[in-house]
């Protein structure tokens, strides 16, 4: 008696069993549905369980085929070591095993040991010890969460729901036997590999289940005559992309919402489908809520399982975001430049220097359209108004610089190195911060880092730009009436609600963009392809396009979007389009070339006067910066338009070109052309050209500079002051 009650507490218990099992982490979504169930540092799940959650088919299964008299005996069987004995003197070999259910959970409940006689002691030793101060379902309970079922599946509920994606309550009693029999040889009685193996030890542990009285042999036979019907899980789920952006981190919430990241998933499939004749094989596709900052939904790649890249994450590779970037600068342009969306911006061809040399950029339509207001260069989407502004500010820095702040932090080289293109996006960004710096504006200029797991960091919030801006932008973006000279209404941007949207194209058609926002949720959309491959002409609208406006229609499905309150300080006014002057009173109503806008009270533009027209008052009078494109055949606006031959230009005179102290070299072999130079000024035909050393032919707009080897000074004066800019040119014979 002294050995069975007094003696297995020199046994201590095994440490991992004072404690209990912790399941495999499972990543969810914020209303804790499971997106992913990642592994153990040793690759192995496992889902914990209560006495209460396993169903008696699997415990009468279980003991049945590791223990019948599991509550008969006190720890150790020992009518089974009896028999064990023997048929081992009688057979000469091991034929039957006596271990108990307590002893299998100490010897997997403890470091690897020797098999011989005194581990054999040692673990019923401490099986006694066990049966002593545990109850029966709590032993159970512990060696059902600590089996190992095979396929890197421990215990029966995570073995029940790769192997039949059920939870244990809905196993069949077949399914249970199939389990219960399973931990005898894991990898011998797979039933993935070997089907035939598995139904045979499953119908053994069904047989030995007939002593029960509990159970019929109808029931009995009717179970081991089901088919086998596995469905082994597969690693097709919604963001498949979270495992890994999860590596590191302690939070297993997540702020996706499963129903929409399934539904926003599918809307990729469906709409990339429809474009792969045109060569776009993948989109990315992030969902912000705007108040929180959280990432509802994103997807990485229309296909995890395409060869060609589908493992890689859109939403954070950086691409060229085409003119994305462009509402910032006129952001920039609010509050720097005291612009507003009636101010006039001129829409002609303009070149500039680039570290690269001269550019004469043009729109996405190869045309010019004069004066425009900037609702309309923005809403159209206009390169030439954009780079004209971004140059106004400074050039390429302060856009740079508000980029940063907003968290896009891919740019690799300094603002010199993009130039006034960084406004065209000729800098890579990534979808999800691009998506941010738009939520930004939706905040009304607030700007924090976007979170997708939960409980979320309390992140300091920055103000970047005023409320105002904020709003004006998302007025000018969400304004089908101003976009509809260049984006046909009715397509996708167009939604049932007001919803601000702005497109992008990089050059070559490598990338589309579609990023817009309503009061409460921001979406951006990239769609391409990850080997860099252009698409056969799809422009933003055509390739992101529908899958913002199907993404933005669900986010809102059941209820009714609203939009933003206008803040104090803003006045409706009506303007002339032609020149962004203020027209009251019968003049708004009568005028053809009214358009209503709204402007910071106290930026109010200046009222049109007589001295704005022609003597019959139908045509708007033009700065003289407008004259080369007024005598192009880009204008196309000859009935509305006149020059004002007594107007002065308020723009200060500068030179593009040539650059001071350029060298230029005549070859002689080229019949004509080599020794003749134009210069390019921003103001065509205003500045009056000398130099000592060089002959300079008048012409229109400008002259022409004969050039002969040697060392010259060029001076351009500017007549309406006299100020006057020397360049040093340097000239050499090849």
């Amino acid at each position: 008696m002294l050995i069975w009650f007094a003696v297995p507490f020199a046994f201590p218990i095994p440490p991992r069993l004072l404690k209990n099992p912790a399941g495999s982490p499972i990543l969810t979504d914020r209303h804790g549905l499971p997106l992913h169930h990642l592994t153990f540092g040793d690759s192995t799940r496992m889902i914990p369980l209560e006495f209460k959650d396993i169903p008696p088919d699997l415990l009468a299964c279980t003991l049945a085929a590791e223990d019948k008299r599991f509550f008969e005996h006190g720890g150790v069987d020992l009518l089974s070591i009896s028999r064990a004995t023997r048929d081992f003197v009688l057979h000469r070999r091991v034929t039957s095993g006596a271990s108990t259910i307590t002893q299998q959970l100490i010897k997997i409940s403890s470091p690897r040991r020797k098999r011989n006689l005194g581990t054999k002691l040692r673990e019923a030793f401490t099986a006694r010890h066990l049966e002593m101060i545990w109850s029966k379902d709590q032993i159970l309970t512990a060696y059902l969460n600590r089996l190992d079922y095979g396929n890197l599946r421990i215990g029966s509920a995570e073995a029940a729901r790769f192997y039949f994606q059920k939870p244990l309550a809905d196993l069949s009693l077949a399914e249970s036997a199939l389990l219960a029999g399973l931990p005898q040889a894991p990898s011998r009685l797979n039933p993935l590999r070997h089907p035939q193996r598995a139904v045979k030890r499953r119908n053994m542990v069904l047989e030995r289940l007939a002593d029960n009285p509990a159970y019929s042999a109808t029931r009995i036979s009717t179970a081991m005559h089901e088919p086998l019907e596995l469905r082994p899980l597969r690693q097709a789920r919604a963001a498949p992309w979270l495992p890994d952006f999860s590596t590191g981190s302690t939070k297993h919430r997540t702020s996706l919402d499963l129903p929409l990241q399934k539904a926003v998933e599918r809307i990729v499939r469906e709409e990339t489908a429809k474009l792969r004749d045109s060569n776009l094989r993948h989109a990315a596709v992030v969902v912000i809520d705007n108040p929180t900052g959280e990432v509802l939904a994103l997807v990485s790649s229309a296909s995890w399982d395409d060869p060609r890249g589908g493992q890689l994450n859109g939403a954070l590779i950086p691409r060229s975001p085409g003119s994305t970037l462009k509402p910032f600068t006129y952001l920039l342009a609010f509050q720097q430049e005291k612009l507003t969306p009636a101010s006039i911006l001129a829409d002609i061809p303009s070149p500039f220097r680039t570290p690269q040399g001269l550019d004469l950029p043009e729109n996405y339509d190869r045309c010019y359209r004069g004066p425009v207001t900037l609702r309309t260069a923005l809403a159209c989407s206009l390169n030439v108004p954009a780079l004209r502004e971004l140059n106004e500010l400074g050039g390429p820095t302060p856009l740079y610089h508000l980029l940063q702040k907003l968290g896009i932090d891919t740019f690799e080289q300094k603002p010199e190195f993009y130039g006034l293109g960084l406004t065209l996006g000729n800098a890579p960004v990534r979808l999800l911060d691009l998506t941010n710096a738009y939520a930004a504006i939706a905040r009304g200029g607030i700007s924090f880092p976007p979170t997708i797991f939960l409980p979320a960091e309390i992140t300091e919030k920055k103000r970047w730009f005023d409320a105002i801006s904020a709003y004006l932008m998302a007025d000018i973006l969400s304004d089908s009436t101003a976009r509809a000279p260049a984006f046909t209404p009715g397509g996708p941007l167009d939604l049932p609600f007001r919803c601000a949207v702005k497109t992008g194209t990089s050059s070559d058609f490598h990338d589309n963009w579609c990023v817009g926002f309503t009061p409460d949720f921001t979406v951006g959309v990239w769609a391409g392809n990850f080997e860099q491959q252009p698409m056969k002409g799809l422009s933003g609208i055509d390739g992101a396009g529908p899958i913002f406006h199907r993404t933005m229609l669900e986010l809102y499905q059941g209820t009714s979007p609203h939009w933003f309150a206008m803040p104090e300080g803003l006045s409706k006014i009506t303007i002339d389009r032609r020149n962004g002057k203020l027209l009251t009173g019968n003049t708004a109503n009568q005028a053809p070339q009214a358009v209503s806008d709204l402007v910071p009270t106290d930026r109010i533009p200046m009222l049109a006067s007589a001295s704005d027209y022609n003597v019959d008052g139908q045509k708007a009078l033009l700065d003289p910066i407008y004259s080369s494109w007024f005598n192009s055949s880009y204008n196309q606006r000859r009935g509305e338009l006149a020059m004002n031959a007594k107007a002065v230009s308020l723009a200060s005179l500068k030179i593009i070109s040539p650059r001071d102290g350029a060298t230029f070299l005549i070859d002689p072999e080229i019949p004509s052309g080599s020794d003749q130079l134009r210069p390019i000024t921003n103001l065509p035909g205003v500045a009056q050209w000398s130099s000592a050393t060089l002959k300079i032919e008048q012409g229109s707009p400008e002259p022409m500079i004969h050039l002969v080897p040697g060392d010259h000074i060029l001076t351009a004066t500017d007549p309406r002051d006299g100020s006057q800019q020397h360049l040093t040119l340097h000239v050499k014979s090849m």
